[in-house]
């Protein structure tokens, strides 16, 4: 098996004859230029794990492809018109290689926020993709991507995943928010209370009261 990285959660995993991407998001940088490919898994809709413009030139190049989604990011691709599978924990798919589906929601970001469908995929039994769930897989796993940071989690948390799961290998996923304020200052700016103004001073600006 072959890992490739594209930034942030997006993966390509080479086993045998299947060539399988992960998550193209608005981050990923890189993927137009692949082909080959033998399918696409999306783990939820959010956009840094789905950018359908980024998807859509990504399927042009490989039409062979098919499309494997959580119900939320199924629903919104056939609205748009992209031909997907939606698919449940529990699924098991045959894209040149197993692929095993678990997981179920999206981590808690606010209780004020309805969790989204987030589907977890173990790739030839060997790499475990979580997306944004931190929820351990059911069995033992070689190859684990861990998320590192968002503002919906703690270091903590990714370390107490990481000791659930124990596998031989780790590696990091969902690190571009460590260098981008901009998913922490939304979140933070929706959440405040009435009648507090959120306001965006970083360096270099100004702000007179």
């Amino acid at each position: 098996m072959q890992i490739r990285k594209f930034r942030h959660s997006c993966l390509l995993v080479s086993d045998g004859d299947a060539r399988v991407l992960i998550d193209p998001g608005i981050f990923a940088t890189g993927v137009d230029a692949l082909t080959d490919l033998t399918a696409v898994l999306i783990t939820h809709a959010h956009q840094d794990h789905l950018d359908p413009q980024a998807l859509g030139r990504v399927l042009a190049a490989n039409p062979q492809a098919t499309v494997y989604a959580d119900g939320g990011s199924a629903a919104q691709l056939s609205e748009s018109g992209t031909a997907v599978t939606e698919v449940r924990p529990g699924d098991v798919l045959d894209v040149g290689t197993r692929v095993q589906v678990s997981g179920g929601e999206h981590a808690v970001i606010h209780a004020d926020i309805p969790t989204v469908p987030n589907v977890c995929y173990l790739v030839g039994g060997r790499l475990y993709h979580p997306g944004d769930s931190l929820v351990p897989p059911a069995e033992p796993v070689e190859v684990l991507a861990v998320p590192v940071a968002a503002p919906w989690m703690a270091a903590k948390e990714g370390v107490d995943f990481l000791r659930a799961v124990a596998p031989a290998r780790a590696l990091p996923i969902h690190e571009q928010v460590l260098s981008s304020t901009a998913m922490a200052y939304r979140l933070l700016s929706t959440l405040a209370p009435q009648g507090t103004q959120w306001v965006d001073i970083d360096d270099g600006s100004v702000l007179d009261i």
